[in-house]
């Protein structure tokens, strides 16, 4: 039995789904997972190395690799992907299967682009109305994030939960908590220091609530602010020229510094040196960035809704996100409630402690074995 793995959210730098679809095909290929046939697709093509998307300008070499397994003329692509269809499952991992793939395995992470369309670009609104159908009626099952959009699936599709699997995402051992010494020479290097910020990650769009948090965060009392600088980081996204705007005023009153995008190696210093984490989304799939905030032992706020309680799992402050003065006084908590704070670093830690990558692939896999009848896993030594 095989499997074919769609890989076309692989691309530099990885986000959410890039990562998800990275850590799948990295344990893939890196376990045994017992695969009679293990290859990997993106857009018409087939894979070699998936590593090789997450390279910008490929070596040479590895460029004559691609352009030999890149560029078949598309009637061979077409016949390779029905030849390896006769005894292969395909898993999309990122909401839409091939055209020519009838049964496969589909991961939807959220239905923000339905349920919260005016926070999404046009283009990516039109792209699931011409193709999300077709998809859907071609898939045999669905994996989701979290136990809260399996059952968002289930309702708004009308699908049996039974064709629906909940799978959580997982975090690298990267993500811990570290001694403030360790963390004073690479967060030098950004200018930062251990303990002096609080932080939040994420991309610059309408519903991860960015506009909120600032709002919320410059009202607290000067002390606070001065003491604790909150850091932005993340990419730039999209429909937030409002959202920019109110970045330079916090940047040129002093309490807010805005770093953009940060390179991988980079965030579990910047995590593990916060001295607290805000993640006020008014709607995610799982919330990685919460999760790795839990992981590296720093207090966390997060928002009440969608699938973020489940991700939290009682180790972080819960606040309805629209809600001005909730956000506010629970940012303020998070910042200052020193009992709170240490019961929250324990659970935090554990509950990260059993959300890993490894598990993930576990999991999945055991969906495609219960997809085909047979023992895709062999039993260890």
């Amino acid at each position: 039995m095989g499997l074919i793995l769609g890989v076309d959210a692989i691309r530099p730098p990885l986000t959410g789904i890039g990562r998800y679809t990275w850590e799948l095909a990295k344990h893939f290929s890196e376990g045994d997972y017992g695969f009679g046939d293990l290859r990997f697709f993106s857009a018409g093509k087939w894979i070699v190395d998936p590593s090789l998307l997450l390279t910008p300008t490929p070596k040479r070499a590895s460029r004559n690799k691609l352009k030999k397994i890149f560029n078949p003329p598309a009637s061979v692509r077409t016949w390779r992907l029905k030849r390896a269809m006769r005894h292969s499952l395909f898993h999309s991992p990122n909401y839409f299967l091939p055209e020519l793939v009838d049964g496969g395995v589909v991961t939807i992470h959220d239905l923000s682009v339905f349920k919260y369309p005016e926070t999404h670009p046009v283009e990516r609104i039109r792209h699931f109305e011409r193709s999300f159908e077709s998809t859907l009626n071609r898939t045999c099952h669905i994996i989701t994030d979290s136990e809260a959009i399996r059952e968002e699936v289930s309702s708004f599709f009308g699908w049996a939960k039974e064709r629906i699997t909940a799978i959580h995402l997982g975090v690298p051992d990267e993500f811990r908590p570290y001694e403030a010494a360790s963390l004073a020479a690479p967060l030098a290097e950004i200018g930062l220091s251990p303990g002096s910020y609080t932080l939040c990650v994420s991309t610059l769009e309408p519903r991860k609530r960015i506009d909120r948090l600032l709002d919320a965060y410059c009202q607290l009392p000067i002390g606070i602010r001065t003491r604790y600088q909150l850091v932005l980081a993340g990419s730039s996204g999209w429909l937030s020229e409002a959202l920019r705007e109110k970045i330079r005023c916090g940047e040129s009153e002093g309490w807010l510094r805005y770093m953009g995008f940060v390179p991988e190696v980079s965030l579990p210093a910047l995590y593990a040196g916060a001295h607290a984490f805000f993640f006020p989304s008014l709607y995610e799939g799982f919330g990685l960035p919460v999760l790795e905030a839990l992981a590296s032992g720093v207090p966390t706020l997060t928002s009440n809704c969608s699938s973020l309680p489940e991700v939290a799992d009682g180790a972080a402050w819960l606040v309805e996100p629209d809600d001005h003065d909730a956000l506010r006084l629970g940012i303020e908590k998070v910042i200052s409630d020193d009992e709170w704070r240490a019961t929250a670093m324990k659970r935090g830690v554990e509950v990260a402690g059993n959300m890993t990558w490894q598990q993930c692939a576990q999991r999945t896999v055991a969906v495609y074995q219960s997809l085909n009848g047979t023992d895709l896993l062999r039993q260890r030594a």
